[in-house]
């Protein structure tokens, strides 16, 4: 199924502005030199676009920062979060001030979220 151009074209602009956590967390992740897992960045998945997406794992990452405290954003993030666990992705999430400065606790949760059993998608 192809993904529309627009969000494609809006996955694009988001790797080029990437927040300082998102750039930490891709240099760990990228080419395969976290565990040999292969993550993806900005990656489309249905209607959704996600930080970063392991196929191998079906888990997504998502870095929130502070526009994720507005009740609305939280509702939109809760949602979403539903809606790809239904489709079987587990999605953890992080602040992105955890993810500068408790690094190795975000990749411990990361390396066991990858090695979990896999949810069931919702019938």
């Amino acid at each position: 199924m192809a993904v529309p151009s627009d969000i494609l074209d809006n996955a694009r602009t988001l790797r080029t502005r990437q927040t300082d956590a998102e750039n930490l967390i891709w240099q760990l992740l990228r080419n395969r030199r976290f565990c040999g897992f292969k993550f993806r960045r900005q990656h489309p998945v249905g209607r959704f676009i996600l930080d970063f997406y392991c196929h191998e794992a079906l888990l997504a990452i998502e870095l929130d920062g502070s526009s994720h405290t507005d009740r609305a954003q939280r509702a939109y993030d809760d949602e979403r979060t539903k809606a790809l666990e239904g489709a079987g992705v587990r999605v953890v999430r992080f602040w992105n001030d955890d993810v500068l400065k408790n690094t190795e606790s975000v990749l411990e949760t990361i390396h066991t979220a990858c090695y979990s059993p896999h949810p069931s998608p919702s019938p």
